[in-house]
């Protein structure tokens, strides 16, 4: 089943994109240092327009959860030292 987009929502479209991708990232169905599907893939599964897939992509670097290799793609950033970290300033 693919998700669904609520337009009626609060949220932006391109949050609620990157709230389910970090479910799947902190749930382990997307692997550190793996990659996220691409915006092709983000846009076939959402039925979004390019433009809120790469908007959710963008939002997922700003909050770290990934990184972006040039001509290679997104992949899942490694947060766990980050944590362990936290409080520490």
């Amino acid at each position: 089943m693919s998700p669904t987009i609520d337009y009626d929502a609060p949220t932006p479209p391109y949050q609620q994109m990157a709230a389910e991708i970090i479910r799947d990232i902190e749930s382990g169905t997307l692997a550190v240092d793996r990659p996220i599907p691409s915006e092709s893939a983000l846009i076939q599964r959402w039925g979004v327009a390019r433009d809120t897939a790469r908007r959710a992509v963008k939002h997922l670097r700003e909050l770290g959860y990934v990184y972006t290799v040039p001509q290679r793609g997104t992949y899942v950033r490694d947060r766990s030292a980050e944590g362990e970290h936290q409080g520490d300033e």
